[in-house]
């Protein structure tokens, strides 16, 4: 295991171990912990009482944080000509199809999403085994494969973002940036709480949400109380 650099251990100093702080208290440690130079990251991770091996427990969807992810979204959109003036006035970086995917198979991949319609998948599906690995495959179930295409763009450009639960029960996902105020970085989380609340499987048992933790790139992870987050 390497040693904790002077920054970590510092960091580490100011959370107090084993305590589960409140969703104003958590946010505000993660901005005093967070030693970046750069606008860092601010990330949740969920622990849910689910069994993803099981189909019918497989947590997954999409959100739209109120205050968006303070991210550069490059939006790819892969359509038939009658859509592209549409989804290029809806703020896509990039509109085509053909060339694009020829792009794609050279191994272009300088994108954060893709979104295309349900008559183009057919030509897509030879890309799986470069854009599988990097979470860049549209899915219908998150809404990148749609006949609304500029929709989905504003969407995207807003701040919305699809999530699924791992193997081990858990779903992490950055919600913003360091930068944002409490405010926003408090109304991101219980965003995407409730979502999660939302989607809960009916075949779940006991506790749903688990634990839930709050941190920036980088820093320590800060425990939150769950029941803070209704308040």
């Amino acid at each position: 295991m390497s040693k904790l650099t002077k920054n970590q251990k510092l960091a580490l100093s100011k959370i107090e171990a084993g305590k589960s702080y409140n969703l104003a208290e958590a946010v505000e440690k993660v901005k005093e912990v967070n030693y970046a130079k750069f606008d860092a990251s601010f990330d949740i991770d969920v622990r849910l009482g689910v069994d993803p091996r099981k189909a019918n427990q497989m947590v997954r969807g999409v959100v739209t944080l109120p205050h968006g992810t303070g991210k550069q979204v490059r939006v790819l959109v892969l359509c038939n000509p009658d859509a592209a003036a549409a989804a290029t006035a809806a703020g896509a970086d990039y509109v085509g199809l053909e060339e694009y995917i020829d792009k794609i198979k050279s191994g272009w991949t300088d994108i954060d999403v893709i979104i295309t319609q349900p008559a183009i998948m057919g030509k897509i599906g030879a890309l799986g085994r470069i854009l599988g690995p990097r979470g860049l495959m549209p899915n219908p179930k998150s809404g990148t494969v749609t006949m609304d295409v500029a929709k989905a763009v504003e969407e995207v450009k807003k701040g919305k973002i699809d999530f699924k639960v791992d193997k081990n029960g858990i779903v992490h996902s950055s919600i913003g940036k360091v930068s944002f105020s409490p405010e926003q970085m408090r109304d991101n989380v219980k965003e995407f709480i409730n979502t999660l609340i939302k989607l809960k499987p009916a075949t779940a048992k006991g506790t749903y949400i688990k634990s839930i933790y709050l941190s920036s790139t980088m820093s320590p992870g800060v425990k939150v109380d769950a029941k803070s987050v209704d308040a």
